[in-house]
């Protein structure tokens, strides 16, 4: 028996997190460390996400939220940035074809107000053509930040009891929970961050308040099935309290 099917087999099928969500970090010195752009990781990082989807879903994982581009990278070199958005583009367009059929639908959060008007096309066009989809739901974050999901919630919120939408009762946790952007979709169980840094970098801040945190070395280029399963593995042997005994 091959390795691969070994440590597959040492998951749990009925312990699987519902959600997981993966902060995909390292592209760029994956890239460094060959001589290479930071395009050629960004573009490398693409192809290993294609590989992980779908490995979710074999898995019978039902969401996966990544973190593709953050409110705070605007500041990196334009020519960067630009790289980035091709990239998402082409990612959001072939990805019916080289999903093969599988039940995947794409959901995009973060504020797209600032995107480009092509980008924001193709994100409404993916999302309305896989919206009847049941199956994983892969959530790319691209322009978010935790800090302004909360903020924009809270504003929202505010507005709705000004107008007297909702009572001073109506203010809670679930309400607040109800605006953030992922509304509608379950917190994360586990949080996955490459590259051996060891932060939440604003990503699901309210989400991941009780999601057990995974943290490996490995660069995102590198990450493969194996790594996936090691982190599925440890989530398997935690014992989740929320708080409490």
């Amino acid at each position: 028996m091959g390795a691969k099917k070994e440590r597959k087999m040492e998951l749990n099928p009925e312990a699987m997190p519902r959600h997981i969500a993966i902060i995909m970090d390292g592209n760029g010195r994956w890239a460094k460390k060959r001589g290479l752009s930071r395009s050629m990781g960004h573009r490398e990082g693409s192809r290993v996400l294609k590989i992980i989807v779908e490995e979710c879903y074999n898995l019978g994982i039902r969401y996966l939220t990544v973190f593709a581009f953050s409110c705070e990278n605007w500041s990196r070199p334009q020519e960067e940035v630009d790289q980035l958005f091709r990239l998402m583009m082409e990612y959001l367009k072939n990805s019916e074809k080289e999903l093969k059929g599988k039940p995947v639908r794409i959901r995009v959060i973060g504020d797209k107000s600032g995107l480009p008007e092509e980008l924001v096309s193709e994100i409404r066009r993916v999302e309305q053509n896989t919206a009847h989809i049941d199956g994983l739901d892969l959530i790319i974050a691209i322009n978010y930040g935790g800090r302004q999901d909360i903020l924009n919630a809270c504003r929202t919120l505010l507005d709705d009891y000004k107008n007297d939408r909702i009572g001073e009762s109506g203010i809670t946790m679930d309400a607040l929970a109800q605006r953030l952007w992922t509304a509608g979709i379950p917190d994360p169980d586990l949080l996955i961050r490459t590259s051996g840094e060891i932060r939440f970098s604003n990503f699901l801040l309210w989400q991941c308040a009780y999601s057990e945190l995974y943290f490996t070395d490995t660069l995102w280029p590198d990450f493969r099935k194996k790594h996936l399963h090691d982190a599925i593995a440890h989530y398997q042997r935690r014992e989740r309290r929320f708080g409490g005994l």
